[in-house]
């Protein structure tokens, strides 16, 4: 496991960070990659008491606006869920210097939510997963954006945190030469259309905002699979709860998802479909779809997901900018 020069690297990587942590470093026994990451590099190690931790290190290679600083984000995320009670790694340890950018955290149970899922077991967990979003979403923030300060300081309204991180995201798109179903500037007028309803927004609330089935742990260790981890806060920001409910109903609609929507409001939640909320859905809907186009340049993602996001998600860019169109008109 250890013959290759990327492996040794990453085990004294490894070690340094343990013992900057205060875990003796002699206690690591194995290292692993894990898959599903598509940004920092992530591994898991375990040490000889059997405790395993998940270390994410940031990559020096170009990336979107928002993705610096990162790892900060996703440290104060897993610091939202434990105020919320939410099943979540802890943070172990942050660094921005010494052996590389990274974030240090406990592992949590399960594996990653896929079709094994049977259709009875869908809608238990589901429901769950909605009481645990709305816990999330009590957690409030000092201010509105990216904690990481990637786009600049926290911001004191809605409004003017969305639109830079919009306006972030469109100028990713130009630098890159994003393959777009629509011109840059052309989005940008749409979008600006709908940024009144953006002023509804008044409390800054924790959002993760990749909540995708990959980001939700099942654990099955007890039989019956239950909710081990929300992981990959990376994309956190404090914002619009509405926000979250593009991803937890990734290319979908999540009005669709009764056993979601039921146990949210049983927690807690408080959401209403209304023409303001339904501008707002749009407008995050925009933003990830933007993300996903764009991000395809500095990854180097290859040729079959290129070809998978320009016939998939391009298609709900277009949907997402004609519903502005059509609200904002109405």
């Amino acid at each position: 496991m250890r013959g290759g020069r990327t492996v040794v690297d990453s085990w004294e990587r490894a070690r340094r960070i343990l013992e900057g942590s205060r875990i003796p470093p002699e206690r690591l026994t194995h290292l692993r990659p894990l898959s599903g990451g598509t940004y920092n590099a992530v591994e898991e190690l375990r040490l000889t008491d059997g405790s395993r931790y998940v270390l994410k290190v940031a990559p020096d290679a170009p990336g979107l606006r928002y993705e610096s600083g990162l790892l900060l984000s996703e440290a104060e995320f897993y610091r939202g869920a434990a105020e919320a009670d939410v099943p979540a790694p802890r943070v172990v340890a942050v660094g921005d210097d010494g052996p590389a950018r990274h974030l240090l955290m406990t592992a949590c149970p399960g594996e990653p939510w896929d079709d094994s899922v049977t259709e009875a077991e869908q809608a238990p967990l589901r429901t769950e997963l909605g009481r645990q979003v709305a816990r999330l979403h009590r957690v409030r923030g000092p201010g509105y954006g990216y904690p990481s300060g990637a786009l600049g300081p926290l911001a004191d309204d809605w409004r003017t945190a969305f639109t830079a991180i919009l306006d972030a995201v469109l100028d990713d798109a130009r630098d890159y030469r994003a393959r777009l179903p629509r011109p840059a500037d052309d989005v940008a007028r749409t979008v600006r259309s709908a940024y009144p309803a953006l002023d509804d927004v008044t409390v800054p609330n924790l959002v993760h905002f990749d909540l995708w089935r990959g980001n939700i742990l099942l654990d099955r260790s007890a039989g019956e699979p239950r909710i081990g981890g929300l992981i990959d806060g990376e994309r956190m920001f404090w914002g619009d709860p509405l926000a979250d409910f593009v991803s937890l109903a990734l290319l979908g609609d999540i009005k669709k998802d009764e056993a979601f929507l039921a146990g949210y409001r049983e927690a807690g939640g408080r959401v209403v479909f209304d023409t303001p909320a339904l501008l707002r859905l749009a407008l995050y809907r925009t933003y990830l779809y933007l993300i996903m186009l764009t991000e395809t340049i500095p990854r180097g993602t290859g040729a079959d997901h290129d070809r998978w996001v320009q016939e998939v998600v391009a298609p709900e860019l277009v949907a997402a900018l004609d519903e502005i169109e059509e609200l904002a008109a109405s």
